[in-house]
This record gives structure tokens, C-alpha cells and sequence, in this order.
């Protein structure tokens, strides 16, 4: 009797990101994916052609298996092909923030040794430099005006490519997010976790399909974090959907595309700046569906000014480079109202509670510490196992160092971040880092950075700096060599030297009392 398993003839599922994504593109590939603000038009067989030549390129290199992509560019269409090729040769995308300057970028690259490094043509020399040195093998050019290395080797690759075969659990990106050491550390991100997410947020937001008349996005964030190119790049593609691409936010440009839109996405700070304009009217807006906020915590004023002057409440969520999204305001009305200060309820799939520092769970209503558990958690830090031990619960919560409550309705309100997180305008500044570099400047003896509430950006930091004995340090020296060494987001907006910090009986610096004597100046 044959005894041999009986072997299936269906080819196996492939769980590549980009497999989901392509295969929801419309049916007729000739319609226009992407139309940017200067008016060049990619369609949807663009995307296709145009991934799968950047694709072969990439598996021409011969790289190993995991290999991450570093990419440092000006946001382009082309660079949303550059991310997508990366995806469908099966290999990590490693997006940094443009405002990353040397001494950032040297960790980022010998932390996370890529083996292909991507950067604008005006920073290739040294960036090349720092990547030869690394060990990094390749490095190309991409720039904003589609131009560069990347895509001259490119074009001379076929448009046919047979899209890498990827388990849900293979890691898909790496998405760099501090600590309050100040090393950062690197989320790694599966397959899974991202497809996961978008397939969630489409139903739950409501994406319309063709068949119901389309939906139609702004997308005017930056690409180099989880809300512009996962949340909204993977909403709409996932759904088919038009994209208007701008390369930068600019409130009137939004406003003129709005009329040819349905949804649109935003930081606070880009409601606020709309706000300012008085071409914000009912009329604008009426071919609008939704509008998203997330990134940072939205004043209430700013939610109540925009209902008044558009008719629209502005549905606020919650995530983390860690986790992409985790709670969601409801889109519909039969899963309930929009409540402003609140980051609605946990997604379909995502467990969330709430649990004092001793792991048990507070009353309804009580603050504690927010842990998450679900397909979208992430499954680890790049090279920290420690870490990534230390952050897990025994039952496999990820502790997400934010402070929060949760009501009776299952609405979550985050009141705090735990170590002193401060978030700019969409942006996470860890006040350690910037301590670091501040208290390693000439006449400098001690510092703190703090957040402080900021009516445009939701928060801006303030530096307090105590001097050496004997020292004379001036606060627009500090801040003028802060800004040529660091992201412009992460430098203090105003800078105090004062004798001596607040601190409590264990020699702690008292952080709160320095928020909030210094939350009111100007």
C-alpha cells in the first residue's frame, strides 16, 4: 500500500504585501492611479510595469535573503515604486526621515547594515561615504524631479517579474522609533502585520469601491513614516483607489483638490493651518467623505472649529510604529458617534486594555498604562531581543508605554505618554536624545527637554540647560548647534539657562514642574 502524502497541486498562497495590493488593482489597468500636483499621470499598469523593473533590478544585485533597503529621498511617485518594488522582491524597506542629518544616519546605517542604500543626489557624497564604510555594497540616487541612478539601471530591466514568494511572518519593513535612552530602535514589521491592518481599516473606514463610486485620497503626508506610507498608501491601493499626490503640504493646494476628492488624511497641525484659510466653506468640502487625524493628540478647539465651519467631525485614531493601527473613531454611524478628545475604540481584531504598573486592569475610567495584543503588532526591535522581551507581557501584550483610560462605551482617551514622549507636529521627539547632544556642547552641565503645548503643532519642546561653573552659555548658541546637527522637528523652540533644575529626594529632575512653568512663555 503507498503510504506517500498525497501532494497538492495548488501552488502555495503567497502572503506578499504587494501580491494583496496588486491583485485589488482595477480592472482596468489603463485608469489613473496616481495623478501628482504638477500634473504628470501614472496609471495603474505604471505601477506595475514600473515596480517590476525596479524589482529585477534589485534581485540583479544578488542580495541575501532579508536584505534591507535603505532609503533617504525627497517624496516622489518614484519613490512609492521604489517601496512597492522593494515589497515584490521580497526584501525589507528601510524608510528615514529626510531631516535625518550625519549624525543620525551614521547609527540608522551601521545599526541596520543595508545592503542598498537610496538617497537624494545632493547628499550622495556623504552618504556613499558613510555606506561603503558601513559595508553597505550599493548605494543609488533618487531624486525628486525623477531622476537618478536608481531609475537609469532600472530602465534597462524587463516590465514582466514573478512577484517573490513571502510568508505572512517574513519581515516586510523596519520603521525606526526611539526610546528614551535615545538609541533608537528598529520595529520590525511582517507581511502580515501590514496587510493585516489595511485589509481592517478598509472595512472599517468604508472605502467605496467602484461599483459604490469610488473613493478618492489626498495624500499629502510624507512617506517616510507608518500614517503616509502605510496607512495611506495601503488604503488606498488595497481599495483600487485614486491617489492626488502632493509632494508637500499646502493648505490652498488641498482646498482645489478637494472638490475631486473623498478623503483625506492629516496630522493635527494640517487641520489647524486649513483653519486659517478662508477658503475653508461647507461648498469646499461637499464632495467629501472623511476626513482622518492622527499622529498627535487634536485639540478639542480644533475638532469643534472644524465641524462648525465644514459640517464634518473628524475621525481621530491611535497607532504606533509598532503596531500601525490600533483604535479607530467610527466611520459609520451604526458603529457608533465620533467623540472629539478620543481615539475611538480598538479595531476589529485588536485587543486593548488598560493595567496599572503592577499588571493588573483598572476600573473603567481609570488611567493606567495601554497594552495591545493583535495581527498588527509587530513582531520584535531589529538586534534587540532583550528589548523586545522587555516589552511583551508574559501573555504576549505589547506594552506601549502610552498612559490612557478607557470609558464604558469601549472609547479610548490617551491622557499621557509614558517617559516623556513629545510629539511635534505629527513627529516623536524623545527629549533624551536631544539631552544627549545638548549636554555634550562647550560650558554645558546639565539638561532637560520638555513638551509644552503649541496651538500649530500640538507640542514644541524646551530646552532648560544649566551651566558649568565659570561657563557663559548663550541659548541661541545652543539652538544654532542643535539645528546643524539634527532634524529640524527634534530642536527645541526656545531655549532657557537657569541655575539649578527642579528635582524630587531620589535627585530626579522633576519634569513636571518644568512643563508647566514654562508651558505659558513665549
Amino acid at each position: 500500500m503507498d503510504t506517500k502524502p498525497i501532494q497538492s497541486s495548488q501552488p502555495p498562497v503567497n502572503a506578499n504585501l504587494f501580491a494583496a495590493l496588486a491583485a485589488a488593482f482595477p480592472a482596468d489597468r489603463r485608469a489613473c492611479a496616481v495623478e501628482t500636483d504638477t500634473g504628470l499621470l501614472y496609471s495603474w499598469q505604471d505601477l506595475l510595469d514600473a515596480t517590476a523593473m525596479v524589482a529585477n533590478l534589485l534581485e540583479s544585485l544578488d542580495l541575501e535573503p532579508g536584505a534591507r533597503i535603505a532609503v533617504q529621498v525627497e517624496k516622489s511617485v518614484e519613490a512609492l515604486i521604489l517601496y512597492l518594488a522593494t515589497l515584490r522582491a521580497g526584501l525589507v524597506y528601510l524608510p528615514l526621515n529626510t531631516a535625518y542629518q550625519s549624525a543620525e544616519m551614521a547609527y540608522f546605517i551601521e545599526d541596520a547594515q543595508p545592503a542598498v542604500v537610496v538617497c537624494g543626489r545632493s547628499n550622495f557624497g556623504w552618504i556613499s561615504k558613510m555606506a561603503f564604510q558601513a559595508g553597505t555594497a550599493h548605494v543609488f540616487t533618487l531624486n525628486d524631479d525623477r531622476t537618478g541612478s536608481l531609475l537609469d539601471r532600472a530602465a534597462q530591466f524587463s516590465r514582466s517579474h514573478t512577484i517573490a514568494q513571502r510568508q505572512a511572518d517574513d519581515l516586510a519593513a523596519i520603521i525606526y522609533t526611539s526610546g528614551t535612552t535615545g538609541r533608537s530602535k528598529g520595529a520590525m514589521l511582517t507581511h502580515g502585520n501590514l496587510l493585516s491592518n489595511a485589509r481592517v481599516l478598509q472595512k472599517y473606514w468604508g472605502w467605496r469601491t467602484p461599483e459604490q463610486g469610488g473613493d478618492v485620497l489626498i495624500h499629502a503626508l510624507p512617506i517616510f513614516h507608518v500614517h503616509g506610507l502605510f496607512v495611506a498608501i495601503h488604503g488606498a491601493l488595497i481599495n483600487g483607489s485614486k491617489m492626488l499626490w502632493m509632494a508637500k503640504f499646502d493648505p490652498k493646494a488641498v482646498l482645489q483638490a478637494m472638490p475631486r476628492a473623498t478623503v483625506f488624511m492629516g496630522v493635527p497641525t494640517l487641520y489647524v493651518r486649513m483653519l486659517t484659510e478662508p477658503g475653508l466653506t461647507r461648498d469646499a468640502v461637499r464632495n467629501m467623505r472623511l476626513f482622518i487625524s492622527g499622529s498627535a493628540p487634536m485639540l478639542i478647539e480644533t475638532f469643534n472649529d472644524w465641524q462648525q465651519r465644514t459640517g464634518h467631525a473628524i475621525l481621530e485614531r491611535y497607532g504606533m510604529s509598532e503596531t500601525v493601527m490600533l483604535t479607530s473613531n467610527p466611520c459609520r454611524t451604526e458603529d457608533g458617534k465620533r467623540m472629539g478628545g478620543t481615539v475611538g475604540k480598538p479595531l476589529p481584531g485588536v485587543q486593548l486594555r488598560v493595567q496599572d504598573d503592577g499588571g493588573k486592569a483598572v476600573s473603567v475610567g481609570e488611567i493606567g498604562g495601554i497594552q495591545v495584543k493583535g495581527p498588527n503588532v509587530f513582531k520584535g526591535y531589529w538586534n534587540m531581543p532583550e528589548k523586545t522581551v522587555q516589552e511583551f507581557t508574559a501573555d504576549g501584550f505589547f506594552k506601549t508605554g502610552d498612559v490612557g483610560r478607557m470609558d464604558d462605551n469601549g472609547y479610548v482617551t490617551i491622557v499621557g505618554r509614558s517617559k516623556d514622549l513629545i510629539i511635534s507636529g505629527g513627529y516623536n521627539v524623545y527629549p533624551a536624545e536631544i539631552e544627549g547632544y545638548i549636554n555634550n556642547l562647550p560650558g554645558v552641565a546639565e539638561s532637560a527637554v520638555v513638551g509644552v503645548p503649541d496651538t500649530d503643532f500640538g507640542e514644541v519642546g524646551v530646552a532648560v540647560v544649566i551651566a558649568k561653573p565659570g561657563a557663559t552659555v548663550e541659548p541661541a548658541a545652543i539652538l544654532a548647534k542643535l539645528k546643524a546637527t539634527l532634524a529640524n522637528f527634534k530642536i527645541p523652540k526656545r531655549c532657557y539657562v537657569v541655575p539649578e533644575l527642579p528635582r524630587n529626594a531620589m535627585g530626579k529632575v522633576q519634569k513636571n514642574l518644568l512643563r508647566n512653568q514654562y508651558q505659558s512663555t513665549q
